[in-house]
């Protein structure tokens, strides 16, 4: 079992919280797990006068239940301590063992916002046509899915035959991949990185700065890089070495391990289309699932499941 301290810090001023942080994610993580799809469902299922229900509550930490509105305004102020329990479990991964940081891989995808989508033109204008719409929702573009309007989740992962998220964050469907790179690669704890060679990304991050940075912290971005007329002899070597065998078996990890792993996270937790409305909602409900999918695939290592990733079967229906 996964322990993490209780932590009844003060919100700088003023009084402490009643519930802990741990308390209150443990509650998040029942909301997930049973698909529960609201905290007032979240408020009731713990008041439910069954011994299950009340096996569940005092699993979660708890001698009485918080009130929703309770649930309501921890889950919009969650997000920050999802994300370092997050990096805690990446690094629990690689001293157990379990994965080799060796190659990494990033990337992103796109959520569907809850409701109605809001029309750029009536957006710049400011002008709300109905009710129903994710007004901190905004338009961004992929390749294969065309314009959305939603939210973007932002990862980066293990590949070999263990793959799980080391690093993650949230953030609008406008934000370009490279202006989180760094945010992402700061976050992931000193022992995963001192062992990382390489770090496979799309065209998404051919980005000179993103280069150097990778370089600082010790290892490699590979990226599809191509010749251009005046192209300088630094990005050549970028260039030979993404278009060599080495480079090649590298950037192939990521259609092996970030890429089905996105799709294996949204499958599983049905977060596309998102559940909730609001930046802060959907921020906390997204980084949750991630962090449940890394507990469950924890634990079947742990128990020896013959393959970890599977977890479905461990959800509630």
């Amino acid at each position: 079992m996964i322990r993490w301290p209780h932590n009844n810090k003060t919100r700088g001023r003023g009084r402490p919280y009643v519930y802990s942080p741990t308390v209150i994610l443990r509650c998040f993580i029942v909301r997930i797990w049973f698909r529960l799809d609201s905290n007032r469902a979240l408020h009731e299922y713990l008041a439910m006068d069954l011994s299950y229900n009340r096996k569940v509550m005092t699993g979660c930490g708890l001698s009485r239940i918080p009130n929703r509105r309770t649930f309501d305004r921890r889950l919009a102020t969650i997000s920050n301590d999802i994300k370092n329990r997050i990096n805690t479990m990446g690094e629990l991964f690689v001293n157990d063992k379990i994965i080799n940081p060796f190659v990494l891989s990033t990337d992103s995808t796109l959520m569907k916002a809850k409701g109605y989508v809001w029309h750029k033109s009536s957006m710049e204008e400011g002008v709300l046509p109905r009710s129903g719409i994710d007004t901190d929702a905004r338009w961004g573009f992929s390749h294969t899915k065309g314009w959305i309007f939603g939210y973007k989740l932002h990862l980066i992962s293990s590949t070999g035959s263990i793959i799980v998220p080391l690093s993650a964050d949230f953030t609008t469907a406008n934000i370009p991949d490279n202006q989180m790179y760094s945010i992402l690669t700061a976050s992931i704890p000193f022992t995963i990185i001192r062992r990382t060679l390489y770090m496979s990304a799309d065209p998404g991050y051919d980005d000179h700065e993103l280069y150097n940075l990778s370089t600082d912290m010790g290892f490699q971005l590979v990226c599809p890089a191509k010749r251009y007329k005046n192209t300088s002899e630094e990005r050549i070597k970028l260039v030979e070495f993404y278009e060599s065998d080495v480079g090649q078996a590298i950037y192939s990890l990521r259609g092996m391990s970030i890429e089905p792993l996105i799709g294996h996270i949204k499958s599983a937790f049905r977060i596309d289309p998102l559940p909730v409305r609001g930046y802060d909602n959907t921020c906390a409900i997204v980084l949750l699932s991630v962090l449940l999918y890394q507990i469950l695939v924890y634990y079947n290592c742990k128990t020896n499941i013959d393959n970890p990733m599977t977890i479905k079967y461990m959800l509630g229906t």
